[in-house]
């Protein structure tokens, strides 16, 4: 069975089946490091040799918890060539947060960063851990060093198992809005055809060149490091995303592709090299995790000249479920179409049981070979959002237009009631992000005696730009319908973001002085 057509049929295939065909091609620039194809299989399979001298075996937990870097993608491909299942998890966690993880999916080895939070005090609230590594040089007290786990590997290395592509490859955690996180099966199936679809929609190849610093925990920047592995590209990954440093990686390493979220592109145009930045080389670009601005879109595509593919996914999905082909006409503002072998309807809002029409606002859901296999231990969970037929709810409000092109509007958890109207907060980010003024916003909710909730808008502004809550609300006035324009306006020095640069809606009324006097009990 060859699932992406090169005789890969799993996640745990794709670097030795690279490297075989692309052996010293540059593959992963890293912190300054450079490694071809054949150095990261060597390195993978002896990560993989040392967990199985560890004791790690077939279906056992693997959780990778660090910023991105070469270790990072050695750490996972290891684990699953050593038959492991992956647990990738964002840096951020808390430390309850991180052993929360680590006991609900029982994990027997965690890969970790010394910092924010030291992996051997974590460790010692899992029970099940049995294999404690940090990532560097050293051997810390209570954990193993990378660098010294690696050199505990013998040869032969283990060879990839011959896996049935519906088995578990890995527990992906949501971002855990209301309550605790929920554990996404998904299968070496999902991933890797996610990865294969997505490299063909995108006319990846083995001349590309991509900067990242979407988090490798995350499933677009998994997504983003495998397909172009599969396609003999290389990566460029920056530990952690800086404006500067990414418009100067795509200029020094001739970069034919930029991936990232709407944030990243907002402070690179932000961003006083923006102006005289290199961008010749680049061909195309993606952007996802929330709605971009079209007029940010636009000043991206001319400044760069590359065409720019929005894109739309989600954990349960292992990476994008619709996105644009390149060589497909741009539609401005749609996340594209359905990926092959995937298909999408939009639940009517009034009457879940009948599609909206064309046009209309209703939840997006989705069935297809990428969904996935359910919630860890936690049946009730999938019930929620997957049904016997195999339809995934995923509580994004969109609508289909005549040509079959999607558009997501917003999560349905983080719509305004405002005077019987349903505002969402996206629509009002794009419109409000086309000042020129402003670098970045967010809009939340304040609740008000009058109309339920009202919309608030924080603010970023751009360096040297003189903005008032008068400019913003003047420049709404011709954009939005009057029900949707913000009631208030908050100018804040930045926005709470997740891991991935999304941003992070449910900590914005900790920005807002009128609400936190509400919160406290002290507004009258």
């Amino acid at each position: 069975m060859m699932l992406d057509g090169s005789g890969v049929c799993t996640p745990a295939e794709i670097l030795p089946w690279a490297a075989r065909i692309f052996t010293d091609k540059l593959a992963l620039i890293s912190a300054g490091r450079a490694f071809s194809y054949t150095d990261l299989e060597r390195q993978s399979a002896a990560m993989a040799s040392a967990l199985r001298q560890r004791g790690i075996t077939e279906g056992d937990v693997v959780s990778i918890c660090g910023q991105n870097s070469w270790q990072w993608v050695v750490a996972y491909h290891g684990a699953l060539r050593a038959g492991a299942v992956v647990n990738p998890l964002n840096v951020m966690l808390s430390g309850p947060e991180l052993a929360y993880a680590l006991n609900d999916c029982h994990a027997r080895a965690l890969f970790a960063a010394a910092a924010p939070t030291p992996a051997a005090a974590v460790a010692e609230q899992v029970p099940t851990l049995q294999i404690v590594a940090e990532f560097g040089d050293a051997s810390p007290h209570g954990a193993v060093g990378f660098a010294a786990l690696l050199q505990e590997a013998v040869t032969p290395a283990p060879t990839v198992r011959p896996a049935d592509p519906r088995e578990l490859c890995a527990i992906a955690y949501t971002s855990g809005t209301t309550g605790h996180p929920k554990g996404a099966m998904q299968s070496h199936q999902s991933i890797l055809l996610n990865c294969a679809l997505t490299a063909s929609m995108h006319g990846r190849n083995d001349r590309d060149i991509v900067v990242s610093a979407l988090p490798a925990a995350h499933v677009y920047g998994n997504v983003v490091i495998n397909s172009t592995f599969l396609t003999g590209g290389t990566v460029v990954l920056m530990e952690r995303f800086n404006p500067a440093e990414a418009l100067q990686l795509i200029a020094a390493e001739h970069a034919t592709m930029f991936e990232g979220v709407p944030m990243m592109y907002g402070l690179m145009i932000s961003d006083p090299l923006f102006e005289h930045a290199d961008l010749t080389s680049l061909r195309k670009s993606t952007v996802g995790g929330q709605a971009m601005s079209p007029e940010l879109a636009r000043q991206w595509e001319k400044r760069s000249g590359a065409r720019l593919l929005e894109l739309w996914g989600m954990t349960e999905l292992s990476g994008l479920g619709a996105t644009h082909s390149l060589h497909a006409p741009a539609v401005l503002g749609s996340v594209g179409m359905p990926l092959p072998g995937m298909e999408m309807k939009i639940l009517d809002m009034g009457d879940s049981d009948c599609e909206a029409a064309v046009g209309e606002r209703g939840e997006l859901v989705v069935r297809g070979p990428l969904v996935m296999m359910g919630y860890f231990g936690n049946p009730a969970g999938t019930a929620e959002v997957l049904d016997e037929e195999g339809w995934l709810r995923t509580g994004d409000v969109a609508f289909r237009d005549h040509d079959g092109y999607y558009y997501v509007v917003d999560r349905s958890k983080d719509m305004i009631l405002t005077g019987g109207y349903n505002v969402y907060p996206a629509e009002l980010e794009r419109v409000i992000g086309e000042h020129p003024g402003v670098a970045m916003v967010g809009v939340g909710k304040r609740g008000d005696a009058v109309r339920g909730e009202i919309a608030v808008a924080y603010i970023v502004a751009r360096d040297g730009a003189q903005l008032n809550e008068q400019d913003i609300v003047d420049f709404c006035a011709t954009r939005l319908a009057a029900y949707k324009r913000p009631r208030a306006v908050v100018f804040v020095e930045q926005l709470p973001l997740t891991g991935s640069g999304k941003l992070l809606r449910r900590r914005l009324s900790a920005l807002d002085p009128i609400q936190a006097c509400l919160s406290a009990g002290t507004a009258t």
